[in-house]
């Protein structure tokens, strides 16, 4: 029989036991911060009708698609989570309470060039409330302030939440008499920070969007405009009066900041930013963008927006909604390629490994089994080797206790408990062992990210 070289295809990432903890922990900090504000965790198919993904794409989307056909079906792999929850809340929308809440982490696929931190599948971390008929400005300011949270909540403080408003700009190049062209402007205007004022001023005045070089100029010294949230809205005000679009997007703008700031976020972590406009043509009012301050070549860590007219593909009734999306998988990545997630941070898969020193294992599975009801994670080993072998599996294992049973230990009804770490060993009951061990382990107090 010939042997087939294993290989992971390139774009697609596989974590070794300990990392994919740590992977988890992040996971898992996202569900209880989206739980604890009321959004109900949901999963769709990653599998779908194509018509229904290609319904509402746009830009370089179609082209990413994962598309085939079994049979007479035309399928397709998702591309995001928030095209299928639109097709999720039209086909179920006389069954849900609305505002519709909830959060999604999933994974999706997009068939891009693979580049380091760039991958063809990728978990993303998603929260989107949908409105029927209407939905709240207050929506809009809730959405980022949950993700201050998040990121406060992975040991972050210095990243920032960039917000801006598909209105304003949209009123902005009416203005202009560019609104036919409002898209393809937005799109290269939001690739500002990868390529710079220069490329995008020589893609303004190309083929693509034919503009002159006054209407590049301005749109440039537009979104230019920088200072505190305070100063940029100022700025902003300097255009008000001459396009409906306009201001509305500015009083939008205004209530988003104002209630960002009432949710206890600081200006420090959310800047009024007229560069973001997001490459997705369904965004139609406030948009973000988040970056890590001190790690500007990362880009942006979680994006999204609010978008009024997705669901209309599916069904009459207006669902508009706003959401917001982490790529969980590129966040990860380039967090440890940048040495920034905390090396102390348990990777063990058990708090605490129970290893038999005699032939009958009773003793020790019932041991197992007091500690786990103690709530500590707890694994048995049931493997018939020499102790200096055990002991190299513990290590191996990164295990923070090993939990030695032996004879003499059984008829003394005690357990040998040894720190890994320290080599510290000490002899207690089974219920001094696990209060013990929970006392020593401090993972909750741990942040996941180390800023330097």
């Amino acid at each position: 029989m010939n042997i087939i070289k294993p290989r992971t295809l390139s774009g697609f990432m596989e974590l070794l036991p300990g990392k994919q903890i740590q992977f988890e922990r992040m996971a898992e900090i996202l569900r209880t911060t989206y739980a604890s504000y009321g959004f109900a965790p949901l999963d769709t198919p990653i599998i779908e009708d194509a018509q229904i993904l290609l319904a509402k794409g746009g830009g370089e989307t179609e082209k990413q698609i994962y598309r085939f056909t079994k049979g007479d079906s035309d399928l397709a792999l998702r591309f995001d989570l928030t095209v299928p929850l639109a097709k999720y809340v039209a086909l179920h929308c006389n069954e849900l309470a609305f505002p519709f809440r909830r959060f999604q982490i999933s994974k999706v696929y997009r068939g891009e060039r693979a580049q380091r931190g760039r991958f063809r599948e990728f978990y993303q971390a998603d929260i989107d409330i949908i409105g029927d008929g209407k939905l709240d400005i207050l929506n809009e300011a809730e959405i980022p302030a949950i993700i201050y949270k998040v990121f406060k909540g992975f040991g972050l403080e210095r990243f920032q939440i960039r917000v801006n408003n598909r209105k304003v700009l949209n009123g902005f190049y009416a203005m202009l008499e560019l609104s036919d062209k409002s898209g393809e402007i937005m799109r290269t205007v939001d690739k500002l920070d990868k390529i710079g004022a220069d490329k995008v001023k020589a893609i303004l005045m190309g083929e693509e969007c034919g503009l002159t070089e006054t209407q590049a100029d301005e749109i440039l010294k537009f979104i230019a405009i920088t200072g505190s949230n305070a100063e940029v809205i100022a700025a902003l005000e300097g255009y008000a009066g001459r396009n409906e679009m306009f201001d509305l997007g500015l009083s939008e703008l205004k209530a988003v900041t104002a209630n960002l700031a009432a949710f206890g976020v600081p200006e420090a972590n959310f800047a009024v930013d007229l560069t973001i406009a997001r490459g997705l043509d369904y965004y139609t009012g406030t948009v973000y963008e988040t970056t890590l301050l001190d790690h500007p070549e990362i880009g942006s860590v979680c994006s999204g927006g609010r978008y009024d007219n997705l669901a209309g593909y599916y069904i009459e009734k207006q669902l508009p909604g706003v959401g917001i999306s982490i790529g969980l998988t590129r966040l990860f990545y380039v967090l440890d390629e940048q040495g920034l997630l905390n090396p102390a941070l348990p990777s063990a898969p058990a708090d605490a490994l129970v290893l038999p020193m005699t032939a009958e294992p009773g003793a020790a599975i019932a041991l197992a089994e007091q500690l786990r009801s103690s709530g500590l994670r707890v694994q048995l080993y049931g493997e018939q080797k020499k102790f200096k072998q055990k002991m190299a599996y513990a290590n191996k294992l990164g295990v923070p206790f090993a939990v030695l049973l032996g004879e003499d230990e059984i008829a003394e009804g005690m357990c040998s408990v040894k720190n890994m770490v320290s080599g510290e060993q000490v002899k207690l009951t089974a219920a001094d062992a696990a209060a013990h061990i929970k006392a020593a382990l401090s993972e909750k107090d741990l942040p996941i990210i180390l800023e330097k």
